[in-house]
């Protein structure tokens, strides 16, 4: 009975799998992937910290970038799944070449890279856009300011992303009220660590960063919203 048991899963995955992809093919708006954001060399916080930001920067670009109703932005669970599958996710292995091909398999128009690096609070932020046709570099982006405005760093690149890359801007009043949240960095260092614990599959320590994160920042529904995926996982 066991092995019917293992064919019945198999198939029913098999079958989840195909409902995901025929509803992709049947959204047409453009598809965007992000991918983890390197820490190119940072100094002033500690290791677990700057590791954290690797996951937060991409899921705060993902979450920005999907406040957008014209774009499908790719879920980071799915970038985080194929990365493993395929042993790409190694810091300094996802280049141009590999984020057009994991781009490709989940329908993406473009793949967003980055790197970031912070100076004893002076932060910095590169963004590289590459078509998943042609894994050409379309287009390159650099952000800086001061750590304590990381939130607001991460919001201005995820709008300038979208510029001159023939995709769909934010209305103007979404790009208002994301450009007037005021997020502490205390609280984006919470919400990254958070996701870092929740990715190793530490529920109890992810629990408790989300909680801090939305102490420090009560309206922080990204935090309240991981909270939520948590407690369904």
């Amino acid at each position: 009975m066991r092995w019917r048991s293992l064919i019945g899963l198999a198939l029913a995955a098999g079958e989840a799998t195909s409902q995901a992809a025929f509803a992709q093919a049947q959204d047409t708006r453009p598809g965007l992937a992000v991918f983890p954001i390197d820490n190119g060399g940072s100094y002033g916080q500690n290791k677990e910290d700057l590791d954290a930001l690797q996951v937060g920067m991409q899921q705060m670009l993902t979450t920005e970038l999907a406040q957008n109703p014209a774009l499908r932005v790719v879920d980071r669970t799915q970038i985080k799944s194929l990365l493993a599958e395929q042993d790409l996710g190694a810091a300094g292995r996802v280049d141009a070449n590999t984020a057009a091909k994991v781009g490709k398999i989940v329908g993406a128009r473009y793949s967003i890279l980055g790197g970031f690096t912070d100076l004893y609070g002076d932060f910095r932020l590169d963004v590289r856009v590459v078509n998943t046709e042609t894994s050409e570099i379309v287009k390159t982006l650099s952000v800086r300011d001061k750590r304590e405005n990381l939130y607001s760093l991460v919001t201005k690149a995820a709008l300038d992303l979208t510029k001159g890359v023939n995709l769909p801007a934010l209305p103007k009043q979404a790009m208002e009220m994301r450009e007037n949240r005021k997020v502490p960095t205390e609280a984006v260092t919470y919400y990254s660590r958070a996701l870092l614990y929740a990715d190793r599959g530490n529920k109890e320590k992810a629990t408790e960063l989300f909680n801090r994160a939305i102490e420090v920042f009560p309206d922080y529904s990204e935090a309240k919203q991981g909270l939520q995926q948590l407690k369904q996982s």
